[in-house]
């Protein structure tokens, strides 16, 4: 038995064995899916403008700004014709099976909810593109409803309720984290047994500190990531592998063993 498969078939006993399951995502589960990071090689931020140049003090007070954020995500281009893969279906399988507390994802794509899983339980730390949010009032609207106003021409649209700066409903640079979300993450974590952490280096904080917190609380930690993470040392499982190819091995061998038909070779 290979390294990959003695690691597949633990990650699949810890899984079988716990009852309160995390899994924590960033950009790595979603680049098989078609969409690039950010960090990597080919990445975003190597490809185009500095990030610094959008940042959310600059999007309040400069209209071109707010225009260039409405073009990139407003229009629907960032994520059109995305699906979810292997990964996403194996992760929203967890999830009907009764593992699955929740889905701590640092994207900002949707695609844990389009895969299946239940939409109150996935906390998104960056904010999602499926959403706009007045920063006046609070508002919040589906994409959707704001699409068909971006598309007849408006480059900036303001909220219709009380007309103040509407934005696509990202935490950009300069912008704090979502308190009642980053709230919620640290509290499940604090009770969690097994946090997976899926397609992320765990650098970019605070978000990175989530796995941290629970493995301060005792529970077990498996990371599928293609590069180094700061927490590789501290992990009971390590994969560096795709994560759809390893996610499905995973779930396939997990319902072997919880229906009986798993026999150790």
């Amino acid at each position: 038995m290979s390294y990959v498969d003695e690691q597949i078939e633990k990650l699949a006993e810890l899984i079988v064995s716990s009852n309160n399951i995390i899994v924590f995502t960033g950009a790595g589960i979603s680049t098989e899916s078609g969409l690039r990071d950010f960090r990597g090689p080919n990445g975003i931020w190597t490809k185009s403008e500095d990030p610094t140049t959008m940042t959310f003090q600059k999007f309040l007070v400069d209209p071109e700004v707010r225009k260039r954020h409405w073009a990139r995500y407003g229009s629907g281009e960032f994520h059109a014709n995305i699906q979810p893969n292997r990964a996403h279906y194996a992760v929203a399988e967890m999830e009907k099976m009764g593992k699955l507390n929740c889905v701590i994802t640092q994207n900002i794509d949707g695609l844990h909810q389009k895969a299946g899983n239940n939409p109150n339980n996935v906390i998104e730390l960056h904010g999602t593109v499926t959403k706009a949010k007045c920063l006046e009032c609070g508002k919040s609207y589906a994409i959707e409803e704001i699409r068909p106003r971006f598309d007849a021409g408006e480059e900036s649209p303001n909220c219709r309720e009380c007309g103040g700066l509407m934005k696509v409903a990202t935490i950009s640079f300069g912008q704090p984290m979502p308190v009642e979300e980053t709230q919620e993450a640290q509290r499940r974590l604090a009770r969690c047994d097994l946090c997976i952490v899926i397609g992320s280096t765990l650098l970019v904080y605070p978000a990175a500190h989530m796995p941290e917190i629970a493995l301060s609380a005792g529970a077990n930690l498996a990371i599928i990531n293609m590069g180094n993470t700061p927490l590789d040392n501290m992990a009971r499982v390590r994969i560096s592998e795709k994560a759809g190819d390893i996610m499905e091995k995973v779930m396939r061998l997990v319902k072997q063993k919880m229906s009986g038909q798993y026999k150790k070779a």
